[in-house]
């Protein structure tokens, strides 16, 4: 297997990857991520010496752990690090910022304890282009379904940022911090297109309003 050297685009073909159950990034989306085990803090290490890139991805608990650790799905995103502070307890405090999304190829050997992918981004290739504009629903429809959702969760937002939000952006930033299962978030992440994706959520918020079942038990990995 070939080591970790840009490929097209500049996109590493072996990423570093940070297995988190409930933790998901977007492209064009920001994380935040408080870092302390000793393998990730390593991990943080190498990327800051490296090309800064990381990938996210989450566990999948409806699989039996193998011997590096937690089941995986299959589909992740990349991250660029554009925030990074480091705390008196000796703590890392960054922030991701998505670029696109991968599929594992294979898990390949570990490195300072963390764990290590090769990737293809070839079935992701509309994640590098912009932001797209326009909502694929009224907005009307989208507030009508968005208000209850965040009040039945007790999330207080600005109602006047979000007005000004175009929907893809806030479908990328809602889907991430909203308390969506595991399994939603993957949905949320494999969703093809923007359109996609806003049915998605709205679906799944629909759901949440009217009370149907939700899995439980996510935690990080």
């Amino acid at each position: 297997m070939a080591n970790s050297t840009p490929r097209i685009g500049g996109l590493p073909e072996i990423i570093p990857v940070f297995p988190l159950t409930g933790a998901l990034l977007l492209p064009h989306g920001r994380l935040p991520l408080n870092i302390f085990e000793p393998r990730y803090l390593a991990m943080v290490e190498d990327c800051l010496a490296g090309g800064r890139v990381l990938g996210m991805i989450q566990g999948d608990g409806s699989r039996p752990r193998t011997e590096r650790g937690t089941a995986i799905f299959s589909v992740g995103c990349l991250g660029r690090l554009t925030s990074f502070s480091e705390t008196d307890d000796g703590r890392f405090l960054i922030t991701l910022t998505g670029l696109q999304r991968f599929r594992v190829v294979e898990e390949v050997e570990m490195r300072r304890g963390y764990r290590r992918m090769a990737v293809d981004y070839g079935d992701f290739g509309a994640d590098s282009h912009s932001v797209p504009e326009g909502d694929s629903v009224p907005r009307e429809e989208f507030m009508e379904i968005l208000r209850p959702y965040l009040t039945t969760h007790g999330m207080e937002v600005n109602w006047d940022a979000i007005a000004k939000t175009p929907e893809a952006m806030l479908v990328t930033t809602l889907s991430m911090v909203c308390p969506f299962s595991a399994s939603e978030k993957q949905a949320l992440l494999e969703a093809m297109e923007p359109a996609q994706r806003t049915a998605t959520m709205l679906a799944l918020m629909r759901m949440a309003v009217h009370g149907q079942g939700r899995e439980g038990g996510d935690r990080p990995s």
